[in-house]
């Protein structure tokens, strides 16, 4: 029987890869989101992917949600922690309305999500996490102080989180991507992109969503049971750490 695979965020870009090609790689797949019904709909037709809408800022829709997959699909064997959102402003501007809803939907989203699956995890004595991060959780961005810290968090959960179940068969591991071409990054101007952006990256391009999606189903096999508590940086060498 096929192990079960939840993205959160599983719809739209980065998110929208990682849940096909998880189902190409033979796994069976819920994708998450949070309110852009059309575009859930549309994925769902076009992949056959099951999509469920619920917050991950609240613990109790989280809850609810993956016991709802469960019951439809099976245990949860693998979820990938991919939501974010983004509430850009420099910091000294930056609205308390900025600041949680990208630590609730960014952060806190990674205890609302895991702790209702890691105890089956625990159970079965087999669990994969990838949790989705950025570059700018590990260099920081101007402007990005809330999405910042956020993600800095999400290492910190990984490598505590690998520590505590790496003695019952679960990974926990983290990737950072840097420049990808979504429908957010795509929206920058070419000037912008050209003369600002692409500079920084010494592979001169941006990454591809595909890329971020077979780092994941990677880490995510059977196979790579030794590797846990690893941050993968995804950047085209923009950054090193």
């Amino acid at each position: 029987m096929a192990r079960v695979a939840v993205v959160s965020g599983g719809s739209r870009g980065i998110g929208a890869a990682i849940s096909k090609a998880l189902k190409a790689s033979g796994y069976q797949v819920a994708a998450t989101y949070a309110g852009n019904d059309e575009a859930a709909t549309k994925f769902k037709d076009e992949t056959g992917i099951p999509v469920y809408k619920w917050d991950v800022g609240s613990y109790k829709a989280c809850s609810e949600g993956l016991e709802q997959v469960s019951k439809d699909l099976g245990p949860i064997e693998i979820l990938v922690n991919n939501a974010g959102i983004t509430r850009d402003g420099m910091f000294h501007k930056m609205t308390p309305e900025q600041w949680y809803d990208v630590i609730n939907t960014n952060l806190n989203s990674l205890f609302n999500m895991t702790r209702p699956v890691i105890e089956g995890m625990r159970e079965r004595g087999f669990g994969r996490i990838v949790n989705i991060s950025s570059i700018n959780g590990q260099k920081g961005q101007m402007g990005q102080a809330n999405y910042s810290a956020a993600k800095a968090g999400d290492l910190g959960f990984t490598k505590a989180l690998a520590q505590e179940n790496a003695n019952k068969g679960i990974t926990v591991n983290a990737i950072c991507p840097g420049y990808i071409a979504t429908e957010m990054v795509k929206a920058i101007p070419q000037e912008v992109l050209e003369k600002a952006i692409l500079p920084q990256i010494p592979v001169r391009r941006l990454g591809e969503v595909e890329e971020i999606a077979r780092a994941v189903v990677f880490l995510v096999a059977e196979e790579a049971g030794f590797i846990t508590g690893s941050t993968l940086s995804i950047n085209g060498g923009q950054y090193f750490i």
